[in-house]
């Protein structure tokens, strides 16, 4: 599938043109919070030069747009105008990490903070704002490819993947996963709050009528319990290099 990606001279594939150009492939990586599907998701992006949709981001970026115009996350009506007229640029600095811009806001702190999820988990269970963000998600897919991340992207967003992934890790494990990365950030949080905050919205998620938190039939299952970062990207890059 992948002889129509050739290297250029920094090692990255990079797409050919005109008739040697292949239809634009999918990866999507699904998963609960702290399975370090997000982390995943960028490297294997990274590593095959391909785009990359972190779709939580734009549900975050909904309940961040709520806040600041003072709407409740359970005003349906307006999430929805929100959602079709979000304002979003997701750029990088110099050092190459994620900077995610609401107009001229930088939010990328606030983006990650454990409040901003909560409230996201809550939009994403509103079929109109899922509705409203389908196409805006589907739109991500160019070529030479896309690295998918998110919770229904193998399921409802790229039904036809060419690779579908199933992420998770242990509840312990994810709770010190995302404690850490919160600590790095900046941000100040108990693990036995987060613990607690990690298990809600795992049920919500799961238990939800629309386009719940399930792996897709076709998923491989990847279980990052006490494994490397290094170890699971290649992995995915294995998968990836068998299509």
């Amino acid at each position: 599938m992948f002889d129509w990606l050739k290297k250029n001279k920094s090692g990255r594939p990079v797409e050919k043109s005109g008739a040697d150009a292949g239809a634009s492939v999918v990866v999507t990586i699904d998963g609960p919070s702290g399975s370090g599907k997000g982390t995943i998701s960028r490297r294997v992006a990274e590593a095959l030069g391909f785009n990359l949709l972190d779709s939580g981001a734009l549900y975050r970026l909904v309940a961040l747009a709520a806040e600041d115009a003072c709407l409740s996350v359970r005003n349906t009506e307006a999430l929805v105008e929100l959602a079709r007229h979000l304002d979003v640029r997701f750029d990088s600095d110099e050092g190459g990490e994620e900077k995610v811009w609401l107009g001229e806001q930088d939010v990328t702190k606030s983006l990650r903070s454990e409040e901003t999820g909560a409230s996201a988990s809550i939009v994403a269970q509103l079929e109109p704002v899922r509705e409203a963000l389908i196409e805006r998600q589907r739109a991500f897919r160019q070529p030479p490819g896309l690295v998918a991340d998110g919770r229904d992207m193998g399921t409802r967003i790229f039904p036809d993947a060419a690779l579908k992934i199933y992420m998770t890790a242990s509840a312990e494990e994810r709770a010190k996963r995302r404690h850490k990365q919160l600590k790095e950030k900046g941000l100040n949080v108990s693990l036995a709050a987060l613990s607690r905050d990690i298990e809600k919205r795992d049920r919500r998620d799961s238990e939800r009528t629309i386009a719940p938190l399930r792996p897709a039939m076709d998923a491989k299952l990847l279980d990052t319990t006490g494994q490397s970062i290094e170890a699971v990207t290649q992995q995915v890059l294995d998968w990836v290099a068998e299509l």
